[in-house]
């Protein structure tokens, strides 16, 4: 089965740089990796990569850099994997996931993020090189992986059957970081088979903090956006009120307790906006634009 990886990256060449490398140490190689960037500055040096590489350049936005791969992939691959650029992947994680792909039930697959560095001061490629080779050497040849099915899929490591794309594209109203596009683009592919999260792959999300929106749009977001999606159909109401909840909690808990890595002022400012708009009724995630 063909593999194409979408990597949707801004502003950080450094990190990309040492994401190809890790890539590169894969037992299986991808078949194409396409880098949806803005421009040239967003690139390492590549020369020294011996990788199959397409290089796609246009507007800066998680979805429309996303869209921009599936677009070049879908049809030349069997298997499109949308990996953040600072999501570091257990060597196997190419070749398991091939093997995963051959149940054709499965439309989607996200694996087990061992540590999530998005919600703490993140973590050196380092210090996710040793997560992993401690997790791997924990595990025995008679280890039994697990399967659950899911709603939806994580946005730092899931991977899609290519046909099971066909007329779905990531919701571009999110705009910038975009944040919930991957529960909103993930869910609409339930209907064509089973959605899975799997301990058989594994990688770490180092939680790079360079390249990020600013703290009073993502706050706006995190109380716009799981409601927008609401009104797609693609998250349900309960679950958004949980998130918006737990967000605006967490932010006004950092403007006390303070949290260096995170802008809790900012985003606790744009919690207040987004929740004023959601009393008149204005669901607008592009809102934040304008911020």
């Amino acid at each position: 089965m063909k593999i194409g990886i979408v990597v949707a990256s801004f502003g950080r060449p450094q990190i990309l740089a040492q994401f190809l490398s890790m890539v590169e140490c894969q037992s299986r190689q991808p078949d194409q990796i396409v880098l949806s960037v803005v421009s040239e500055h967003d690139l390492p040096k590549l020369d020294g990569f011996n990788l199959p590489i397409k290089l796609i350049f246009g507007d800066p936005g998680s979805c429309v850099q996303r869209n921009r791969g599936i677009d070049h992939l879908q049809q030349h691959t069997d298997i499109v994997l949308f990996l953040d650029d600072d999501f570091w992947m257990s060597t196997s994680y190419l070749e398991v996931l091939s093997l995963i792909f051959s149940d054709p039930g499965i439309v989607c697959v996200t694996g087990y993020v061992l540590a999530d560095g998005a919600t703490t001061p993140g973590f050196s490629p380092a210090d996710a090189e040793q997560m992993l080779s401690r997790h791997e050497a924990s595990l025995t040849a008679n280890n039994r992986f697990t399967v659950r099915e899911k709603p939806d899929a994580y946005g730092c490591n899931m991977a899609f059957r290519s046909v099971s794309l066909n007329g779905i594209r990531f919701d571009e109203r999110l705009p910038l970081y975009g944040w919930q596009e991957d529960v909103d683009f993930s869910a609409q592919t339930k209907a064509a088979g089973r959605i899975i999260w799997t301990d058989a792959l594994w990688g770490v999300h180092l939680g790079t903090k360079t390249g990020k929106t600013s703290g009073r749009r993502f706050g706006y977001s995190q109380v716009i956006n799981p409601f927008y999606v609401v009104s797609k159909g693609n998250m349900s109401l309960p679950r958004a009120t949980r998130l918006v909840l737990n967000n605006v909690l967490a932010n006004f808990r950092g403007c006390i307790i303070y949290e260096p890595h995170i802008d809790r002022r900012g985003r606790l400012w744009g919690n207040l906006r987004g929740l004023a708009h959601l009393v008149i009724g204005r669901i607008d995630p592009e809102y934040i634009l304008k911020l």
